[in-house]
């Protein structure tokens, strides 16, 4: 494990609940967008993640001691990171507003079928996620000012 494989760890994660705090923030703005560029309502959003390597191969303090002495060389570190945005699948919710200037010929406007308070909920998961990332990154910043403070001799 390299000296700055921690951080980016930490990084990769608060980079992937950063992007995901911007499609919830996307999908509460939009929660009654009636009427988009593409036509029809607006589509809710979905961040998909993946575990990603972690600047593996760009190392800064590789050498041959730490790989043959690592009995977990062969395993790589991992982070997160986005594999996809989807749109979701779910049908427009149907409310009946005839003078509603995106109503249909029988008076019902397609909203979309975003519930706000679960999008609330998962906005706060993020920034939770995004927020313990964060402890991580400054937790392994500490450990390694003490160590290089010991090593000051």
């Amino acid at each position: 494990m390299g000296f700055f494989d921690g951080y980016n760890v930490s990084t990769s994660g608060m980079s992937a609940q950063r992007t995901r705090i911007n499609v919830v923030s996307a999908n509460i703005a939009n929660a009654k967008t009636t009427h988009t560029d593409e036509g029809g309502p607006y589509k809710k959003q979905q961040v998909v993640f993946e575990d990603v390597l972690v600047n593996q191969t760009n190392k800064t303090n590789n050498n041959d001691i730490e790989t043959n002495n690592n009995r977990n060389s062969a395993n790589e570190l991992r982070g997160v990171g986005v594999k996809s945005i989807l749109d979701s699948q779910a049908s427009p919710v149907l409310r009946f507003e005839p003078n509603h200037p995106d109503a249909n010929e029988e008076g019902y406007v397609a909203y979309p079928d975003i519930n706000p308070v679960v999008e609330m909920v998962d906005l706060i998961e993020a920034m939770r996620s995004y927020e313990a990332n964060v402890a991580a990154f400054n937790t392994h910043k500490n450990i390694d000012s003490k160590t290089l403070g010991i090593l000051e001799v």
